[in-house]
């Protein structure tokens, strides 16, 4: 009976160890994800709103190598700043906002478009209304960096097969672009579209003061 006993307590001790060893690991990468989850998202205002799966996506492209930034894009309402690399793979829209191929670039005139993911840098976008200002600062052939600064003219909602906001525009603008609804699970069937002009020298002082 006695060896049954210790038996008995020796067979709960190794249980207890056993479930410890998987429990402890377990617990404690749970809390380590939602910490690192935590730390992403109070990095940034802006980054509060991330859906977790668009943070781990950015996370995982932090190992990648890329070109550097076209420019810089900021709407300072919102808590925007993001920088602007060439292309739309999801890839480039994990790491920031994508210029459109074929649309005109950062400093050129005409229409400049720009896509994001609605659940990652876009996402504050659905605040975004006419009269907000827009800052794309892009580095200068010479070195340093100018800033544009734009308005927001209209806002709009299209569907994907309305390429229109593409069209090449005589004057500066600026065209940005997520999937709509910004809460809608799955793949979204309609674009926000946030287009704004370039101010010149003189419309800027006017919006400062």
């Amino acid at each position: 009976m006695a060896l049954s006993r210790k038996l008995g307590v020796f067979l709960v001790v190794i249980g207890g160890l056993l479930l410890g060893i998987y429990l402890v690991p377990t617990v404690y990468g749970t809390a380590m994800a939602h910490l690192a989850l935590w730390q992403f998202r109070s990095e940034n205002v802006a980054h509060r709103g991330w859906d977790s799966a668009r943070i781990r996506a950015y996370q995982r492209t932090l190992s990648v190598s890329f070109a550097a930034p076209e420019a810089v894009l900021r709407v300072p309402k919102v808590g925007i700043e993001v920088p602007v690399l060439e292309g739309v793979s999801d890839l480039t829209l994990n790491r920031g906002v994508g210029h459109v191929p074929g649309t005109a670039m950062p400093g050129e005139v005409g229409n400049v478009a720009i896509t994001g993911h609605r659940d990652g840098f876009f996402r504050g976008l659905k605040d975004v209304v006419p009269g907000d200002l827009i800052e794309v600062q892009r580095p200068e052939r010479l070195g340093g960096s100018r800033t544009d600064h734009y308005v927001v003219r209209t806002t709009k909602v299209v569907f994907p097969s309305d390429t229109s906001v593409l069209n090449k525009t005589a004057d500066s603008t600026l065209t940005l672009i997520t999937c709509f609804p910004f809460y809608f699970v799955g793949s979204a069937p309609q674009r926000f579209i946030v287009q704004a002009s370039l101010l010149s020298t003189t419309e800027r002082a006017v919006q400062i003061n």
